[in-house]
């Protein structure tokens, strides 16, 4: 699927008629829906035996099994539930996502606030406010101007592929919407992955930066590693389950700040010391 947003054709495809007013407002009332109730996953209710089934396009790897399913319990135990992704629609999750690229999470607050007090929090108010208006409500998020054509692009490609609905766009087979996903102006793999594990519960497991430094500290994985190499030994040695991955993603992240900083980390403290190799353990 060709870039359904390039540079400088910010809004309406030449190639697509605009979808009707009617097909807008009702995906406008699926969008404003609540998200589903939050269920945390304790690991030790899931069998060993279902590691790794069920997951889409499973790619052989040589990476030897690792001991992650202990290194979730060790941090389910010491921190419980994390309660992420923060957002009160799929579509606000989605456009938190967008905008906490490069940026910590209180500058995108403060922007989604902003968004929400103007009433910008939909796929069809968003396509309709100017880029200019846009870019100014989100503002504290930092490289607005930029973002604000990514938040365009999305709403576009909403638009022109599902009608403007969320709901049909997340039946879609996780790897054919992924693929798309990566296909819009703006959205990499980090990115796309959020928006299906956290807005649509798509079993695809999120890799940042507190993950990548994790791995290496423990030597789990190597610098070099890719994206979808670290994706793939997640996914390869945990369970295919959406809640599973939600909260474990945010467990490291919450060890990452708290303990795995990139500079003077708290190892002794970390609820993972146990896990260090033999010469980072002290």
């Amino acid at each position: 699927m060709a870039n359904t947003c390039p540079p400088g054709q910010v809004g309406e495809s030449r190639a697509r008629p605009r979808v009707s007013q009617r097909i807008w407002r009702s995906a406008l009332i699926v969008d404003l829906v609540r998200r589903r109730r939050y269920r945390a996953k304790k690991m030790l209710s899931v069998p060993q035996s279902e590691a790794g089934a069920n997951s889409s396009a499973r790619i052989a790897s040589p990476t030897p099994p690792t001991p992650l399913r202990a290194y979730y319990d060790a941090l389910f135990a010491a921190y419980g539930p994390q309660h992420w992704w923060p957002g009160r629609s799929a579509f606000e999750v989605i456009v938190g996502a967008i905008l906490t690229q490069n940026t910590s999470w209180n500058n995108v607050e403060s922007a989604i606030r902003n968004l929400r007090r103007e009433k910008v929090l939909t796929p069809r108010a968003m396509e309709s406010v100017s880029l200019a208006r846009l870019a100014r409500l989100i503002r504290s998020s930092g490289y607005f101007r930029q973002k604000a054509k990514k938040l365009k692009c999305f709403v576009h490609f909403l638009r022109a592929e599902y009608g403007g609905s969320l709901t049909r766009m997340f039946r879609t087979p996780t790897a054919a919407l992924r693929e798309a996903l990566l296909s819009v102006h703006g959205i990499g793999p980090e990115t796309a992955d959020s928006i299906l594990l956290y807005a649509g519960a798509h079993p695809v497991f999120v890799v940042d930066a507190y993950t990548r430094r994790l791995l290496d500290r423990h030597e789990l994985a190597m610098p070099a590693q890719s994206y979808e190499e670290i994706r793939r030994l997640f996914e390869e040695s945990l369970p295919s389950d959406a809640p599973l991955y939600n909260e474990f993603h945010a467990l490291i992240v919450r060890t990452g700040k708290e303990y795995c900083h990139t500079r003077n980390p708290g190892c002794s403290e970390c609820p993972l010391h146990s896990f260090l190799p033999a010469r980072d353990s002290g």
